[in-house]
């Protein structure tokens, strides 16, 4: 039997994969589809303090290897979370982590002193990279002053560890994870939506109503993945690693490049099930190669350019 678990220091999970934020629901949704504890974990649909209807429709665009939405963050607040959801999920062997959303910095406090004293929560996931909020896609983690002053206040208030997510739509994300990390940020995800958007070209407008939108699926692993490297070349918390994961082969890229832990998205719309066969596939590969723990694989990328050049030589006879 392989050791699938993984350990961030802060969280142990029985495997690298969680359900990403945004495309997993409550949790609540899957259960008829797979068994939610055989999860690593999953992070809820983003919570801000109070109800958000999101913005109106059209919000979802298919486009070739990927997705473009603009839900924008809709949710049903802390409130409605404590009282009809939460209770559901405690008793769940997987970890349940909160993925936290303010408009304000003020706003995230608030959001994290209200979920401190609940049971079930193993961890919070800021959102300060969501682009489909507004018009222009601008977010917190754009700027690394802005990041360390969000994560900082957050730290402050927060019983729980904190997992910042950050935003692709940056110049330099390994300055941004940096600042998250000097902040004191237990964890960093990424990446985030690429902002993005679609054109009708017979009615001449936005395919959607927010004109811009996140893109997410298969479209963006490549950059995705180089991100995550930079960033757990940099940083010595743990990262997680997101984008464009559809399949084992692609969760391990992710874990070779630095990865503790990586979060399956638009790949659940696509298949229900896809996280337990990313899960099943990690499995198969490691017993295939002899591998005992999968944690021998993180941070495990050769770079040396003679080894490469040598591959590619003999691929090409």
């Amino acid at each position: 039997m392989v050791d699938l678990s993984v350990d961030l220091g802060f969280l142990k999970l029985k495997n690298p994969v969680l359900a990403a934020s945004g495309t997993f629901g409550y949790g609540l949704e899957f259960a008829p589809y797979l068994n939610l504890e055989k999860l690593g974990g999953f992070i809820v649909k983003g919570l801000y303090y109070g109800p958000r209807e999101g913005n109106p429709p059209p919000r979802l665009v298919e486009t070739p290897s990927g997705l473009i939405n603009a839900i924008g963050l809709q949710g049903i607040g802390v409130d409605a979370f404590a009282a009809k959801v939460l209770p559901k999920l405690k008793g769940l062997d997987t970890a349940v982590i909160v993925n936290v959303c303010g408009e304000t910095e003020e706003e995230y406090v608030r959001v994290v002193e209200f979920l401190n004293g609940l049971e079930g929560i193993a961890a919070f996931e800021l959102n300060i990279s969501c682009p489909n909020v507004r018009q222009g896609g601008a977010c917190p983690a754009l700027d690394p002053g802005t990041t360390f002053r969000l994560v900082k206040a957050v730290k402050r208030t927060s019983r729980l560890p904190i997992i910042t997510k950050l935003s692709p739509n940056v110049t330099s994300i390994a300055e941004i994870a940096a600042a998250a990390e000097e902040a004191g940020a237990d964890a960093i995800s990424l990446v985030n939506t690429f902002l993005a958007m679609a054109i009708d070209v017979g009615t001449r407008r936005p395919k959607l109503t927010n004109v811009f939108g996140g893109l997410s699926g298969p479209a963006i692993k490549p950059i995705a993945l180089r991100m995550v490297y930079q960033v757990a070349s940099r940083v010595k918390v743990p990262v997680i690693g997101i984008g464009g994961i559809s399949s084992g082969a692609d969760a391990l890229e992710f874990l070779l490049a630095g990865a503790r832990a990586v979060e399956v998205g638009t790949a659940n719309f696509v298949d229900p099930d896809a996280s337990l066969r990313i899960i099943r596939e990690i499995g198969e590969f490691c017993e295939l190669h002899g591998i005992q723990q999968v944690e021998e694989l993180i941070g495990k990328l050769d770079t040396n350019t003679n080894a490469i050049k040598k591959v590619t030589k003999y691929e090409r006879h």
